[in-house]
């Protein structure tokens, strides 16, 4: 398919497609714009209070959980590097056009939920630097990025990617700041080592299903695959890259926040991060606060394309009206679906208590996680073929991170 709109040989015009414009890093900037968000400010004093000092050992146990998930991925945006993923998998392997539907639906709800949530919390943030009222501020910072994610996928994830280099400036000054105030807890790293007893580990499993959450959001990345460069080589390097790049960031952070913060204080606090800078750190603690206002931005940015871009994709397949599928011949992006987007979020801002239904988001992907990884087990047993070399994973892979999703979905619950 011509990628303008000029005139084919019968007279009509082509149609206008998305363009592959994504690099490999401009992939992995996207992946950990979502991934190493504002939640990490917040993760680690949650996670601590059922781990304590164990809790660098809850990231990597939730890291390792996630990594399952992430290799499905992985083999499944190289079989179908589109937007929509999600729904392009289930749609594949179980041809069910009423799972597809709602699997697409779930995801594209998930990142409407919570790009509502944070952009409530930008709205704070942000109003302690300006005089807007919150609400005006909040319909300002949703009209604002969805200009933004409308202008053109390469200048928006460009911006997020300056956003995300921010934030994780932000969490390494975290790292170097501690150890510069407290240089010996460099000799303390091995007390974070547990002992194999259940006490111990059952804390530190507890932790873990906390930490999980800090890890969803690479799977967005699959739903920007049909504008990335390269995606049967891109795209499973981005998603592994993503989930390394936020490993080592997540352990780094909780590492020293455990090791410099009394763990009383650090068990209470919601914004554990802030525990690290004294009284007279005011300098730091504000630049804390605004680093994480820029995170919060650039969730709400990120969260935005990948919703438009699942909404687009399932009209694009016949599953939504045909208006939502259309791309701008100058933008190339889909501008009906982006509006939509927004005009959804507003609603959700203004009307609806949206913190009753954030509490669903990380359910609903992990029920999505659950079923990708079936998809993959299904197309596996099939015997249906890569239409193009790429990346493969062992059977036993999806079966892993199906089963390992489902118990963290249980925990979750109970």
């Amino acid at each position: 398919m011509s990628p303008d709109t000029s005139q084919t040989q019968a007279g009509a015009p082509e149609t206008v497609t998305l363009k592959r414009r994504l690099s490999l890093s401009l992939l992995v900037f996207y992946g950990l714009g979502i991934t190493v968000g504002a939640g990490i400010y917040v993760l680690v004093g949650l996670a601590a209070a059922e781990a304590g000092r164990y809790t660098p050992v809850s990231f990597l146990l939730a890291a390792g959980v996630v990594a399952f998930t992430g290799l499905s991925y992985a083999e499944l945006s190289t079989r179908y590097p589109v937007s929509a993923g999600e729904a392009a998998y289930v749609e594949s392997a179980f041809g069910l056009r009423s799972l597809t539907l709602l699997i697409g639906l779930a995801i594209a709800a998930a990142g409407l939920v919570s790009s509502s949530t944070i952009a409530i919390g930008a709205s704070g943030y942000l109003g302690e630097l300006t005089a807007f009222p919150q609400t005006a501020l909040v319909i300002l910072i949703v009209l604002i990025l969805s200009g933004l994610a409308a202008w053109g996928i390469l200048e928006s994830v460009t911006i997020a990617a300056v956003f995300t280099l921010i934030e994780i400036a932000g969490l390494v000054f975290v790292v170097i700041y501690g150890i510069i105030i407290q240089p010996d807890i460099v000799h303390e790293i091995g007390s974070l080592v547990p002992p194999f007893e259940p006490a111990a580990w059952g804390g530190i499993v507890g932790g873990g299903v906390i930490a999980f959450f800090a890890f969803i959001g690479f799977e967005d990345l699959a739903n920007v695959a049909e504008e990335a460069e390269a995606p049967e080589r891109n795209m499973p390097r981005a998603i592994l890259l993503t989930l390394i790049v936020s490993t080592v960031i997540y352990l780094a952070v909780a590492a020293v926040v455990v090791l410099s913060v009394p763990m009383d204080e650090l068990k209470q606090s919601t914004a554990p991060l802030s525990l690290m800078f004294s009284d007279d750190a005011a300098w730091a603690r504000g630049m804390i606060t605004l680093i994480a206002g820029i995170a919060t931005l650039n969730g709400v940015l990120i969260q935005m394309i990948m919703s438009s871009r699942v909404i687009y994709g399932l009209a694009d397949r016949g599953y939504l009206p045909a208006p939502l599928a259309r791309v701008s011949p100058t933008t190339r992006t889909p501008l009906v679906a982006t509006g939509l987007v927004a005009a959804i979020i507003l609603v959700l801002v203004l009307l609806i208590p949206v913190e009753a239904l954030a509490e669903l988001t990380s359910q609903i992907v992990l029920v999505v996680f659950i079923t990708v990884n079936f998809a993959l087990v299904w197309l596996k047993r099939k015997g249906t073929a890569l239409s193009q070399a790429g990346y493969k994973v062992h059977i036993s892979i999806p079966c892993i991170g199906a089963a390992a999703c489902a118990l963290m979905l249980l925990a979750s619950i109970l």
